[in-house]
């Protein structure tokens, strides 16, 4: 399939954090299949031999943590040499997790992880391409969440990242207007990739390490949470919905700024926000299950 935006898809690359598992590594696998050179970011060796297996040589993995600086630069360094004079046709940031647990329970440090990950590593890896995005009038996809349209209690750590997120990408649409590169965010639901395995982890972590008398107070509605995380799981849609969505923002003449996957996700952003709070805080509570 041709591009709109492009005129040679091999001359175009792409490069994509968190790309190991999940969103990531859909995206990657879609890109290279339509012809386009991607630079994939994944955490581990192992997940490089598992993109390199299931991809052609135009994909090439590369090691970046989000949050080491070093990474960072090393990756610039290696895609600026790819791509010259040409520029980097696109960002993906991609790279993510989730915290969950109510804010009495969570260490500050969980706390200042689920920031470090969610948004100061978009902000650092996007600030670091930003001179060979300008050399390609490129784009740059956020990848975000229906949390970032919706504060969901013991997903606040979260939430709080997601909603942080969607202000960053808005200031940054306004402040690259003049140098021709489009800025989206895509808006998924529930999607089945791994983190909800990662995430119920954590929980059952965060679950042992608290204190009982403080555990007890709040553990219905934990249990609330887990089985709505694990129905969440069940029912997630196909990871093929955000790549159709990625893959549009990359290459069309004309991208959305926002894509809102699922009739959930659009009344998140757009319903529940024009309504009273105490209306709200009665929806979310019902719909999650809790008392």
């Amino acid at each position: 399939m041709k591009s709109e935006h492009f005129e040679s898809e091999s001359e175009c690359l792409f490069f994509i954090t968190g790309a190991s598992t999940g969103i990531g590594k859909a995206c990657a696998i879609e890109l290279d299949r339509r012809g386009f050179r991607v630079f994939a970011g994944v955490r581990s060796d192992e997940a490089a031999r598992r993109l390199r297996a299931e991809a052609s040589d135009r994909l090439t993995p590369v090691r970046i943590d989000v949050t080491d600086a070093a990474e960072i630069a090393a990756a610039v360094e290696e895609v600026s040499a790819a791509v010259g004079d040409a520029g980097l046709a696109g960002l993906v940031n991609n790279a993510g997790i989730a915290v969950p647990g109510p804010w009495e329970i969570l260490s500050t440090e969980a706390i200042r992880k689920q920031f470090e990950v969610n948004v100061i590593g978009h902000v650092a890896v996007t600030r670091a391409f930003l001179p060979l995005l300008r050399k390609a009038r490129g784009r740059v996809v956020n990848i975000g969440s229906i949390n970032g349209g919706l504060a969901v209690p013991y997903l606040g750590a979260y939430s709080a990242s997601k909603f942080a997120l969607e202000v960053f990408n808005d200031t940054l649409r306004t402040e690259l207007r003049n140098f021709g590169i489009r800025v989206s965010a895509v808006e998924p639901g529930a999607i089945d990739t791994p983190i909800w395995d990662k995430s119920t982890a954590l929980a059952e972590q965060l679950s042992a390490d608290a204190g009982p008398e403080v555990f007890e107070l709040y553990q219905s509605d934990l249990e609330a949470i887990r089985r709505i995380a694990e129905r969440s799981a069940r029912g997630a849609a196909p990871v093929e919905r955000v790549v159709r969505a990625v893959v549009h923002a990359l290459t069309a003449k004309r991208p959305k700024t926002h894509y809102f996957l699922g009739w959930d996700v659009r009344i998140c952003f757009k319903c529940l926000r024009v309504i009273s709070d105490r209306l709200r805080d009665w929806i979310v509570r019902r719909l999650i299950g809790l008392r």
